[in-house]
């Protein structure tokens, strides 16, 4: 069987749907996980404020972070191969990469199906992982990082 693993950036909490200012696309792929779970997809998700083992246990995880940071987070992996980067993988995606037919998901037109996997063209990039303002929360500064990290966009902390 296949399996998905996801690589997150640090998220308040392991889905990141929490505080005043929920971000819908974690809405979104929070409830995409939960419809593959319940299919029978073997599927991870990996926060690295919660669980930066799992980054480091990873030989293509610790080697795009080496070379991107934290900034190029989400990392989707399939049995251990990198499949996306920079994003959150959609639900037709994750059924693909699950081989799942998406014709017998009515949520899910085919029309909507990814065209198949490509090179990601990965290169170097010269950012620290700190470099973004320092995660979901900010930094602790309270400079504010990119809407996609920090809650509420003013730095402070949603827990």
């Amino acid at each position: 069987m296949t399996t998905i693993a996801v690589f997150e950036p640090a998220l308040c909490c392991n889905t990141g749907v929490c505080g005043p200012d929920v971000d819908q696309a974690l809405v979104t792929f929070t409830a995409d996980l939960d419809h593959l779970r319940a299919l029978g997809v073997d599927i991870e998700r990996h926060n690295l404020a919660n669980d930066p083992g799992a980054f480091t246990a990873e030989p293509a995880v610790l080697g795009f972070l080496k070379i991107s940071g934290s900034a190029g987070l989400p990392l989707t992996l399939v049995d251990g191969v990198t499949v996306l980067t920079g994003s959150y993988p959609t639900r037709a995606q994750l059924r693909e990469l699950a081989g799942l037919d998406n014709l017998d998901d009515p949520a899910e037109p085919a029309s909507q199906a990814p065209a198949g996997r490509t090179d990601l063209g990965l290169t170097a990039v010269s950012a620290s992982p700190r470099a973004s303002g320092g995660g979901c929360c900010g930094s602790s500064a309270g400079g504010s990082g990119d809407s996609a990290q920090t809650v509420g966009g003013s730095g402070g902390c949603c827990c």
